[in-house]
């Protein structure tokens, strides 16, 4: 184990925590109504459920950070900025390489996934989830990128996938006993699946969940997810995290906008119709 290993595993698991505290008023906005019956059910405070939730969340995050750690260092995988920093080394021209990659493949993921959600989705949709879902405020759903930027990919690409492709690596590995690339490609495909599905509950909490929606959701999560997961074995967790922020802030501030713009018109239709 590096010398590094403990203050690594100390500052990813901070940032963890960190995330987990941003995406809590996007989630409660967002679970408002089970939230409410969860507080009628157990006679607790609200600050006792939000404390426990976020205690969870935690420890969730910070499990999946030193497991990671240990797991991705043993198939060449990790955090390579953060690592070379806390060795002492300059970090520059490997941040500069990793910037513009993560950035076009995050922007261009949530844009992809923006125009497929208006054209093919969109219309589709439930009208639970297209004209009552809430859309909480710009700021929350800013913050709730933070979580989606750190948390998601700790949970997602530094343990899940490199959980995978360690396993894969079994019995698919160069000489050096190394996943070879076409395994980290079947890791990496199976975590974005796997992080489409994660997004399920909460379109449950919504409507009744169909094909359409299954699909919805391992569709257009799963974009964003394989651009992750690409950077990740290729730049490290740093570029990962950075396009997955970017995505979502496209998503969570370009996205959510239009969506609400699209409601007030129809409101306002709605409204000039009813009118004798």
């Amino acid at each position: 184990m590096p010398a590094y290993f403990w203050p690594e595993f100390a500052i990813l698991s901070v940032a963890g925590l960190i995330g987990v505290i941003c995406v809590m008023p996007y989630t409660l906005e967002l679970t408002g109504a089970a939230f409410q019956k969860a507080l009628e059910r157990t006679h607790q405070p609200r600050w006792v459920l939000v404390l426990l939730q976020v205690v969870q969340s935690s420890i969730l995050v910070i499990a999946a950070t030193g497991f990671g750690l240990l797991i991705a260092r043993h198939i060449g995988l990790g955090v390579p900025l953060l690592e070379g920093l806390l060795a002492g080394k300059n970090v520059t021209s490997p941040a500069l390489a990793m910037i513009g990659p993560a950035l076009i493949l995050g922007i261009a993921s949530s844009s992809v996934m923006l125009i497929l959600e208006i054209v093919l989705f969109w219309p589709r949709l439930p009208r639970s989830m297209r004209e009552d879902a809430p859309i909480p405020a710009l700021w929350k759903r800013l913050l709730a990128s933070v979580y989606g930027g750190i948390d998601e990919e700790i949970l997602l690409r530094l343990f899940l996938l490199s959980l995978l492709a360690w396993l894969i690596s079994l019995v698919w590995h160069n000489s050096s006993g190394m996943p070879t690339v076409g395994a980290l490609w079947v890791a990496n495909i199976i975590a974005a699946v796997i992080f489409g599905l994660g997004h399920l509950p909460a379109t449950a909490a919504l409507a009744k969940l169909t094909p359409l929606l299954i699909c919805r959701a391992i569709l257009l999560n799963g974009i964003i997810g394989v651009a992750a997961g690409y950077l990740y074995w290729r730049y490290g967790l740093e570029a990962a995290m950075l396009a997955h922020f970017s995505a979502d802030i496209v998503l969570h501030g370009i996205g959510d906008s239009i969506a609400a713009r699209i409601r007030a018109g129809w409101t306002s239709a709605r409204v000039s119709r009813s009118v004798p």
